[in-house]
């Protein structure tokens, strides 16, 4: 039995095996020493409903994370109840809707650049705000002139991943805050990409108002697999009544007999978000990761991450398209447009080609402002080695693509299952019989 799963395993990609590359999802190496302190009596066994005063080893390891997490970023106040990064984005849209609400203005929109992940929009639709896109300019970055023809006495809130997702910094977030700020508006950052300037900048020193983190890409929760995930919210002093309730808060003098507890007196707060207080073991394995790290263990993390995506961008940039010169930050987009129009072979024929060289592919078409598309992001906790022969497999199938690219539009051809029609999977679900005769 313990054979047959051990088999069963293998024909799966996982981080164990080789590099896991998708751009924008931080899928990295996680200590599992860390699960080992999530599998901890005192954590893993205690009840979600209990008394604090018999929890506060559980609600100090929330409030000490989330005053870590206050300090990573230059917020203020932090909740760890959104149990997911979309659903810290839609907390966040929430609480611009309360802050706007208590002054009175109603307002009607939130901006998002061409760029940004498809949660972005989603969140600002369900806060029911309408969303208003503004475009790239050459660079991969922002069009500052544009987003000041937009932002209007409508503007609710502007929401910024930085670096974005084409892997750019922002470097004029600075101009960029202001220019919202001056509309009454509030500055959001989308915190998916942190992996790149964790311990080297702040998003509150910036003057982004809000921001979401995610820890099951950035601080050790295994990434993928269905979850569970977290995506605490940060703000700054001026939005910390809106958060959700309860908050792992600490009273000194223990004025009810002990130090920590859930602060449920939060009269403007907007709601409780999560069944509980947010997924606890995913905070525990934060928590461990960060105190092993430490402020200058959590920084390398950053450069690292930066200097492998350099690295790997260097060595391909001669074999693939790279719309957006230059050094880039955590992750990366190329492009197979010379490789499509020359030679027929898509991003999506090269992602495919990957697997029969036991690599898994990097995220294909996206961002959407990108053609043929291939975002990849190292993360820092590969070696060179592998880097390398991420490299090697991507240069033979460029190289192929020109020779044979009846081999790449092929592939793969040896994994356990072939080349798929995704269009007949997406449209023609079927999950319920199998006639045994297709071999879809």
């Amino acid at each position: 039995m313990v054979r047959h799963f051990a088999r069963l395993a293998e024909k799966n990609h996982h981080v164990d095996r080789a590099i896991y590359p998708l751009g924008s999802c931080t899928m990295k190496y996680n200590p599992r020493v860390n699960e080992d302190v999530a599998a901890l009596e005192g954590l893993a066994g205690v009840h979600p409903e209990v008394e604090g005063e018999y929890a506060q080893g559980a609600i100090a390891m929330m409030y000490h994370l989330g005053r870590f997490l206050a300090e990573i970023s230059g917020m203020d106040a932090v909740s760890l109840q959104p149990p997911a990064g979309a659903s810290g984005e839609l907390v966040g849209m929430l609480m611009v809707r309360a802050y706007h609400a208590d002054r009175g203005d109603q307002r009607k929109t939130v901006i998002v650049p061409d760029s940004a992940h498809g949660t972005n929009p989603a969140s600002v639709a369900l806060a029911g705000y309408c969303t208003m896109e503004v475009a790239s300019g050459p660079d991969g970055r922002i069009d500052v002139d544009e987003l000041r023809r937009e932002v209007d006495g409508d503007t609710a809130a502007v929401m910024i991943t930085n670096p974005n997702t084409l892997g750019v910094f922002e470097t004029r977030i600075q101009e960029i805050i202001d220019v919202v700020h001056e509309a009454g508006a509030l500055a959001y950052l989308d915190g998916a990409n942190l992996n790149a300037s964790l311990g080297i900048a702040r998003s509150g020193d910036a003057g982004f108002d809000i921001m979401h983190f995610n820890l099951h890409k950035t601080f050790s929760a295994p990434h993928g697999g269905g979850g569970p995930g977290s995506g605490p919210v940060g703000v700054k002093a001026h939005l910390t009544k809106y958060l959700p309730y309860p908050l792992a808060s600490r009273d000194e003098a223990k004025a009810e007999g002990y130090e920590y507890f859930m602060d449920y007196d939060r009269p403007k707060s907007i709601g409780k978000v999560h069944a509980v207080y947010g997924n606890f073991l995913v905070m525990a394995k934060a928590y461990a990761y960060i105190l092993t790290l430490g402020p200058e263990g959590l920084r390398r993390v950053a450069e690292n991450a930066v200097l492998n995506a350099n690295y790997l961008q260097a060595l391909l940039e001669p074999h693939y398209e790279l719309p957006y010169k230059g050094y880039c930050q955590h992750e990366f987009v190329l492009s197979a447009t010379r490789q499509k129009e020359e030679h027929g072979v898509r991003a999506l024929d090269i992602a495919k080609r990957l697997l029969d060289y036991g690599v898994h592919a990097p995220t294909i078409y996206f961002p959407l402002i990108v053609k043929e598309a291939l975002m990849i992001e190292p993360t820092e906790t590969e070696s060179r080695e592998s880097l390398d022969r991420f490299a090697e497999a991507m240069i033979a199938i460029a190289r192929e693509s020109e020779e044979t690219p009846e081999l790449v539009t092929g592939a793969p051809t040896s994994t356990p299952v072939g080349r798929m029609d995704e269009a007949c999977a997406a449209r023609e679900l079927d999950v319920c019989s199998w006639d045994g005769d297709r071999e879809e």
